[in-house]
């Protein structure tokens, strides 16, 4: 080969391997989509507290911190700071990441704002030695919410809104948040003084729990409801005359995020059935089972779960094309992100009005699509 010849295929070779490393379009949307959503994120900081939302619920500071942790901006480093000393400000002398109620008990939400501040305190640092004995004492808080005790309960293993409540009440919404913080968070022991009871999950009673509300027949097979005694998407009367609840997206894909981290391979049945769920139902035009409502949590768990179970798409049942949910979610909240770079959700059930809610749900569900949230 001649030197010419030779100089004219580096040449084209180099060519192709600069395209191949040229992000795909769908991920140059995500990237302007991403941005132009944490801008609007941190000019609606209140009053540069590090609060974002009702301040009363710190979650939605957590969910917020969440998100500028993942984007790895460092422009965002004032507003993470100080979302981190607002949810430090919010913990109990319980361990609790959370703001008491006194008029109601259990009114502050105490496990559902621990769970996410403890993911969120944990991205943003889980390696900062200031920070992690309020992580340690979190982790004791959330696993004291399990419910233990009588394994025929219909609640054994699962996790609600507060411990101190005054009537046990578990659900999946609930759960998978515990679930999720104390998975996540589960190097932190390593950290634990000598001589200090470790904090963990009764994992296989949790698991129990999250099956249990699996459906196991029908139209839904494999989907998820909230409880068994709150039907949000309502009941249905099977061939043989029993009632069953509805299973319904968003929490299909709470159930199907506690599955991954409760450590189930993808070839037990339970996984399989739930993809097979997914994959018929499959839609981002509303949360199936819900319509509208909570369709940015649907989003969101959605990406959640499809990355932590490491689907980069989701085969169909039927032999069709599979699922390229990456591109998919991204175009979907691109095309619903409003021009200030907020989202936010005409259904108010569940809180979806709130911009700063809805638009830390829809940019962490960019950041998982996009793999830089892990």
């Amino acid at each position: 080969m001649s030197i010419r010849k030779l100089f004219s295929v580096l040449i084209a070779a180099l060519a192709l391997n600069t395209r191949a490393d040229e992000p795909a379009a769908w991920q140059v949307e995500a990237s302007a989509t991403i941005k132009k959503g944490l801008a609007w994120l941190a000019a609606n900081e209140v009053e540069n507290k590090g609060v974002w939302g009702d301040p009363k619920f710190p979650a939605v500071s957590g969910l917020a911190l969440w998100a500028f942790t993942a984007s790895g901006d460092a422009q965002y480093k004032p507003q993470a700071d100080r979302a981190v000393a607002f949810l430090l400000s919010c913990a109990r002398e319980n361990g609790g990441i959370y703001v008491e109620n006194p008029d109601r008990p259990g009114g502050g939400l105490g496990n559902y704002n621990t769970s996410i501040c403890l993911t969120a305190l944990h991205a943003a640092r889980g390696k900062d030695p200031a920070v992690i004995p309020a992580l340690l004492r979190a982790r004791d808080y959330v696993a004291s919410s399990q419910l233990t005790g009588d394994p025929d309960d219909d609640s054994y293993g699962g996790f609600g809104y507060d411990r101190d409540s005054p009537r046990p009440h578990n659900d999946l919404m609930n759960s998978h948040f515990s679930i999720e913080a104390m998975r996540r968070t589960q190097g932190l022991e390593e950290f634990r003084p000598a001589g200090q009871k470790r904090a963990d999950v009764d994992w296989k009673a949790a698991l129990e729990y999250v099956t249990r509300l699996q459906n196991k027949d029908g139209d839904d097979a494999g989907g998820f409801f909230y409880n068994p005694s709150d039907a949000k998407a309502g009941f249905r009367e099977t061939e043989n005359g029993r009632v069953r609840i509805n299973a319904y997206g968003s929490i299909t894909y709470a159930g199907y995020l506690a599955l991954v981290f409760c450590d189930l391979p993808r070839e037990d049945p339970r996984v399989v059935s739930v993809l097979d769920y997914v994959s018929k139902h499959w839609t981002l035009e509303e949360n199936p089972g819900m319509g509208q409502g909570s369709l940015y949590f649907y989003m969101n768990v959605m990406g959640r779960a499809l990355s932590a179970a490491g689907m980069d798409a989701i085969p169909r049942k039927d032999g069709g094309d599979a699922v390229k949910w990456r591109e998919d979610l991204v175009a979907r909240l691109a095309a619903l992100q409003k021009e200030d770079g907020s989202w936010s959700n005409t259904d108010n059930r569940w809180w979806e009005s709130d911009p700063s809610l809805v638009t830390s749900y829809a940019l962490l569900a960019l950041l998982f699509a996009t793999g830089e949230a892990k």
